[in-house]
């Protein structure tokens, strides 16, 4: 395009692209991202030391999705607006359904569990057995169990709440593992094969039917080197059983509800116990330095068991969330 000056010289305008066309090109990019990573979790494409721990925090992912949609209204893309409708549809129903709490099981035996991450034996032994007393647990799953935890918590009289126990510490780092319970424990083994930390199996006899058996769960964490065994750690739990003791897993699994290995081992019968009480999305680490961001502690109960609330508590020294689990085994 060109003008003509006072002086006869014709001089050239450049026309300059507005900026709202240039956010709305760029909305459009920033919504096939969006869409491409709605796209791998919907169909557990996560692979990799990268993309492993980043589907953790698909909830925030959904957050963003939200936000980007508003910019793309700015924007007036409405490719982008279309991509990014269609991908916060997608993540609210994989996400939101974890915060609405189903129907409470009203009949069955209760069991009270808790289970906590020590954290290498660094978990406050004491704030840890007076949960045991003010909760009034039945089972404790720990993980991370030194030897001198295990002191620690004798000390702080656990023994006197919770008599019974399989327990394998360690002298140090994460390998070690227990069962605590109030009622008579009979340990199992040859249920399945651990690939990862310790992960003891324990029948405890509650009253009034037969035994429930619990196994402690703690995979290693999917770190570069490693996530092929965390997959493999989590693949390898025994599947829901259709017959014979009710099972419950419980403890630090490594995994969120995001992650295909895990939703995997859900469908085999097996139902969340904090999804199942609308606090599926509370947070349990890390808890040290950071506010919790990620939801890697679990209680799974077969179904013949259901929970009828849970809840989420800090342990000093830990950087896992304690997780405690009111259920009721048919």
């Amino acid at each position: 395009m060109a003008v003509l000056m006072k002086d006869g010289v014709q001089k050239p305008v450049l026309r300059v692209r507005p900026r709202r066309a240039r956010a709305a090109r760029l909305a459009v990019v920033v919504a096939v991202v969006f869409a491409a990573g709605t796209a791998m979790r919907l169909g557990g494409l996560e692979a990799g030391f990268l993309l492993v721990p980043l589907v953790s925090f698909t909830p925030y992912f959904g957050v963003a999705a939200l936000v980007a949609l508003a910019c793309a209204g700015w924007a007036r893309s409405r490719a982008a607006v279309a991509i990014l409708l269609a991908v916060c549809v997608c993540l609210a129903g994989l996400v939101v359904p974890r915060a609405i709490a189903g129907a409470a099981p009203t009949e069955g035996r209760p069991l009270r569990l808790l289970t906590a991450n020590l954290n290498g034996g660094r978990g406050d032994a004491q704030v840890l057995v007076d949960l045991v007393r003010t909760l009034d647990v039945d089972v404790f799953s720990v993980q991370e169990l030194t030897w001198s935890a295990r002191d620690r918590l004798a000390a702080a009289g656990l023994e006197d709440l919770l008599p019974y126990e399989v327990t394998q510490p360690m002298p140090r780092g994460p390998e070690g593992s227990g069962i605590y319970a109030r009622h008579p424990l009979r340990e199992r083994a040859g249920l399945f094969r651990p690939v990862g930390h310790h992960m003891p199996v324990a029948q405890v006899a509650l009253p009034g039917g037969s035994a429930v058996e619990v196994v402690v769960v703690h995979p290693v964490a999917p770190v570069p080197g490693t996530v092929g065994e965390w997959e493999a750690g989590i693949a390898t739990l025994p599947p829901a059983p259709s017959d014979g003791p009710p099972r419950i897993l419980a403890g630090d699994f490594n995994a969120t509800l995001d992650h295909a290995v895990f939703r995997r081992l859900l469908d085999t019968g097996y139902t969340d116990a904090g999804a199942a009480t609308g606090r599926g999305l509370a947070p349990t680490w890390p808890m040290s330095r950071l506010p919790p961001l990620v939801t890697i502690d679990h209680v799974l109960t077969d179904g013949r068991a259901g929970a009828v609330t849970t809840q989420v508590y800090d342990i000093p020294g830990s950087d896992h969330a304690a997780l405690f689990a009111d259920l009721r085994v048919q």
